[in-house]
């Protein structure tokens, strides 16, 4: 594999430059003297970011002329597949190429304290819980987290000094080119399985992402995960676990009390001992487990248990996690990144408990894979909605050749007894919402593709 020498900046292209991990590595890599340029189908936030920091973004999607001469290494994330027109042109003009992960991978070696966060769910807001908590200690860490973090005024932040924080993802393995002294795994459920074959397949990749830590290294793993033991059992490295109401684990919360719309207050113990009391600013018993686990890893590198909790009630959350946009007509928009049944049905039992008169939950589902494998669960979780709005199936990197659609699930939810509307297009559903929500009223939209345009829309953002 090609190794990427910090010291001896070079002219790089980037595949598909405007995603948020993408862009963000585009500028690590411009910061550290790297002339670099990039192809996106169109203009967004993020590209309008990246030219204004001096990158050259071309658009209108890939095309062969779109690799310079000059360039000397080719940068390309999961979507693009060997048959893409500069994928392609790269191959044939025998240009070093690295895969997104595989060059995150090499950033890392850059680092001496390397935290990657992972897991099924929740690894956003435990990165970026753990971002804050870094910083706030006085440490200037380099952070690459996928989400929009207001705090960082994006989804990159870069440091000066031996620490990076990271999510580590899990799909097609990527988390396997990364190079960590401290992980975490929250969980491991069925995901992903347009690439793995079945939750043993997913579990098995776990366990070969914290093998890749020696000694020296420190596991901190859910104490909830089934059969821990098979993932931790004849592990070089430290392993320490964490988990709610658990007393078996080495950090745990107890004392967890909510307000009446989820706001939690809870105590975390190590080993029985009492460190601080916090209260979140972020609701669901979802996000004590995060902020438990981005505690322990906090605490590892050496910050104390009182700068834990400043942070934990600082924090104020990430863009797209359950995120109030504002309202019209006395309705509240909310946009929210669930796209796993799992997720859906934290964040909708959230809303329910929110006082509002009705829930709307708009919907996008994410891949045909995805939705046709997880039909029943997926109608199962969007049916705590009292109404549901579904837009067409988000494809990302596939392409439709399971003959299955958004009416598909429709069918299923209203077999549960919920209403459900499906809808074409984005003015379709917006003035759906117009037309038929009324004062006091919840619209959650939901999704990990581009569903939070709806809200955007109809609140002129």
């Amino acid at each position: 594999m090609y190794q990427v020498d910090f010291k001896k900046p070079v002219k790089v292209h980037f595949i598909g430059i405007g995603g948020i991990s993408m862009s963000g590595l585009a500028l690590i890599l411009k910061n550290s003297g790297f002339t670099v340029c990039g192809s996106d189908s169109a203009v967004s936030k993020n590209t309008k970011m990246l030219e204004k920091a001096g990158i050259e973004v071309i658009y209108g999607g890939q095309r062969r002329g779109n690799v310079a001469d000059d360039v000397e290494l080719v940068i390309y994330s999961a979507a693009i597949h060997p048959d893409n027109p500069e994928y392609m042109e790269a191959v044939e003009r025998n240009i070093p190429m690295l895969s997104r992960a595989e060059f995150l991978g090499e950033l890392m070696l850059n680092y001496k304290n390397v935290l990657a966060v992972s897991g099924t769910h929740g690894k956003t807001t435990t990165t970026s819980m753990l971002s804050e908590m870094t910083v706030n200690a006085g440490l200037d860490p380099t952070i690459a987290v996928g989400g929009i973090l207001p705090s960082i005024g994006g989804n990159i932040r870069i440091g000066k000094d031996d620490y990076f924080v990271a999510e580590a993802c899990e799909y097609t393995n990527s988390f396997l080119s990364f190079y960590p002294t401290v992980e975490i795994i929250l969980n491991i459920r069925p995901d992903h399985l347009d690439f793995f074959k079945d939750l043993d397949d997913i579990r098995h990749s776990f366990r070969l992402f914290a093998e890749k830590m020696d000694e020296n290294g420190t596991l901190i793993i859910n104490n909830d995960i089934e059969d821990l033991d098979k993932l931790t059992a004849g592990l070089k490295c430290k392993v320490l676990t964490f988990g709610i109401n658990d007393e078996t684990a080495d950090y745990y919360a107890k004392d967890i009390s909510y307000t009446a719309t989820l706001f939690p207050t809870f105590t975390l113990y190590h080993k029985g001992e009492k460190l601080f009391t916090a209260s979140l600013n972020v609701r669901g018993e979802h996000n004590v487990i995060d902020a438990v686990a981005a505690s322990t890893a906090a605490m590892v590198c050496g910050i104390s248990p009182e700068s834990v909790k400043e942070s934990l009630e600082a924090y104020k959350g990430v863009n797209r996690r359950f995120e109030k946009k504002g309202e019209i007509g006395g309705v509240t928009i909310v946009d929210d990144f669930a796209h796993h049944p799992d997720e859906i049905k934290v964040t909708l039992e959230v809303a329910k408990k929110a006082g509002y008169s009705k829930i709307w939950c708009v919907f996008q589902p994410y891949t045909y894979t995805r939705t046709k494998i997880l039909m029943q669960e997926f109608a199962d979780v969007l049916s705590m909605a009292d109404e549901v709005v579904l837009a067409k199936i988000y494809p990302a990197r596939e392409t439709d050749t399971l003959g299955i659609s958004s009416a598909d699930l429709a069918k299923e939810i209203e077999k549960l007894g919920v209403k459900t509307t499906c809808l074409d297009s984005f003015d379709e559903i917006e003035s759906f919402i117009l037309q038929n929500c009324v004062a006091g009223e919840l619209v959650l939209t939901m999704g990990c593709g581009d569903i939070g345009k709806v809200g955007d829309d109809l609140l002129g953002l």
